[in-house]
């Protein structure tokens, strides 16, 4: 296989008229939590930037696997060669389909016909901010990563999003013990490069297991053959999360094979690339400045439900990226 990286990135166009109706037939319990409101779906109208970011700042990119319901922005040119559009029936069991939950479209990614071994995975609201290489992502063979622990705390409002990363992590326990693999990878899991965040690690060892791992929440690299290991001994784990539509506490998510990559030690020490800010609790001023300043590699915009101002935010953050990539790219018609 041609020793390329190539880019995953997962998409939804919740104004689609048919994705919508599918929706609300399948949702009859009305759900209106944190994870399954609309916040979870709404269209920021910038994936035009992303396309941009790619083409200007990461131009050695192999291919872009554009993950979606069927739908497609209607400034996307397909005819450029890196462009693979994969549909959730390609990847996806008839029975799970259509399917509403991020979490369950995520984990069958390794599916994807042609997919690079070494590859980025990015959620839709996770965005290049200036130019990165091949080894910001992967040195040696390996991602890059973070070996450092972390206590999952729920924050008493209910999401789902600590309960998937309990469940990774239970599965992590299963199979690894901490302190040998600690001795095993010690260099790993106890690096300079980390500063004093390996306190971290060092106030952690008093537990017997993992209580977690350090999430950035930013674009993760990965290897195909880390997730197809991980589907030969958890299949039956991870086909049941893929079969719940809509966001429940019991899924599992595509941390377990970034999680996996840490205990095995299959990745390079490394510091963050980015990070991710809340819309609606950072100041928007901050998130702007960010943008415009480039101050990282990769940000993370997460929507919130209690965002009010929904179309004044969304123009401020569109015209912060408009400022750095005001050019079309070589992937809009």
């Amino acid at each position: 296989m041609e020793d390329g990286i190539d880019f995953v990135v997962l998409w939804v166009d919740n104004n689609d008229p048919k994705w919508r109706q599918e929706k609300a037939k399948y949702d009859q319990l009305g759900r209106s939590t944190e994870d399954n409101d609309d916040s979870r779906f709404r269209d920021w109208e910038n994936m035009r930037y992303w396309f941009r970011a790619v083409d200007k700042f990461a131009p050695w990119v192999r291919k872009i696997h554009f993950v979606t319901y069927g739908h497609l922005p209607n400034f996307l040119d397909l005819s450029n060669p890196k462009i693979n559009v994969v549909r959730h029936d390609e990847i996806m069991p008839e029975k799970d389909l259509p399917t509403f939950n991020s979490t369950a479209i995520e984990v069958n990614i390794n599916k994807i016909k042609g997919l690079a071994e070494k590859f980025v995975y990015f959620n839709d609201d996770m965005f290049l901010l200036r130019p990165v290489n091949k080894a910001t992502f992967f040195k040696g063979g390996l991602p890059c990563g973070q070996g450092l622990e972390e206590a999952i705390i729920p924050t008493g409002d209910g999401a789902a999003y600590p309960h998937h990363l309990l469940n990774c992590v239970d599965i992590i326990n299963r199979y690894f013990n901490k302190k040998e693999q600690h001795r095993k990878f010690r260099s790993k899991y106890f690096n300079t490069v980390y500063g004093i965040q390996n306190l971290r690690n060092i106030t952690l060892s008093i537990w017997k297991n993992y209580t977690g791992f350090h999430d950035t929440h930013v674009a993760r690299p990965f290897l195909k053959s880390i997730w197809d290991e991980v589907w030969e001994k958890e299949g039956q784990a991870l086909s049941e999360s893929a079969g719940h539509r809509f966001r429940t506490k019991d899924d599992l998510c595509q941390s377990l094979f970034y999680y996996w990559q840490i205990a095995t030690g299959n990745f390079y020490p490394s510091k963050p690339i980015g990070q991710i800010f809340t819309i609606g609790e950072t100041d928007i001023s901050v998130i702007v400045e960010t943008i415009e300043k480039q101050k990282m590699d990769v940000v993370c915009l997460n929507d919130s439900s209690s965002i009010k101002n929904f179309e004044l935010l969304k123009g401020q953050i569109n015209n912060a990226f408009q400022k750095i990539l005001p050019e079309k790219s070589a992937f809009e018609k």
